[in-house]
């Protein structure tokens, strides 16, 4: 499968201390197309089966700072304040998708203020924190919600798992 990825990370710059690739669209390219590997083929994981057998996929990753997701969160969640990942899903209420070779799963937002905040907060890499945030937004594209105690687990289990496969370039 291959996917094509729009990246935008305009009005958003590294620390020194961020390192140099976490807004390399190469780089998020290869990751995503990983961990979308990872998951259609695991039968045992829910996927869409359009998604599956599609040819090619595409989505949206946009990177960008507190206020502008603030305000995205208020328009599309009616919630006050930045949040740390958003996710527009193409796929509709009833799992429709536009059918062909091509699939738009939607778009991932993540704020790199509140991702940076929160990696230093949890003692872990910026880098480990933005795999965290879109690999979340990534399952929620698929389909994935948390609406309970025992769906969040399977989800954060398989985010564990995914940020397993390791960054590119480097070990897991």
């Amino acid at each position: 499968m291959e996917l094509d990825l729009a990246l935008d990370r305009e009005g958003v710059t590294l620390q020194p201390s961020d390192g140099t690739d976490l807004l390399d669209e190469t780089a998020w390219l290869q990751q995503l197309e990983r961990w979308l590997n990872s998951i259609c083929g695991d039968s045992s994981l829910d996927c869409p089966t359009l998604v599956r057998a599609a040819e090619e996929l595409s989505l949206g990753l946009r990177f960008t700072d507190d206020a502008d997701i603030a305000d995205l969160n208020s328009a599309w969640r009616q919630k006050t304040g930045p949040t740390d990942v958003l996710s527009f899903a193409a796929l509709d209420d009833t799992g429709d998708w536009m059918e062909g070779p091509s699939i738009e799963l939607g778009d991932i937002i993540v704020s790199l203020e509140t991702a940076r905040r929160q990696a230093q907060e949890q003692g872990h890499s910026l880098q480990r924190e933005l795999r965290w945030l879109v690999s979340h937004g990534l399952l929620h594209l698929l389909g994935w919600d948390h609406p309970d105690d025992e769906t969040l687990a399977a989800m954060l289990a398989l985010q564990e798992r995914l940020l397993g496969d390791g960054w590119p370039g480097q070990p897991g």
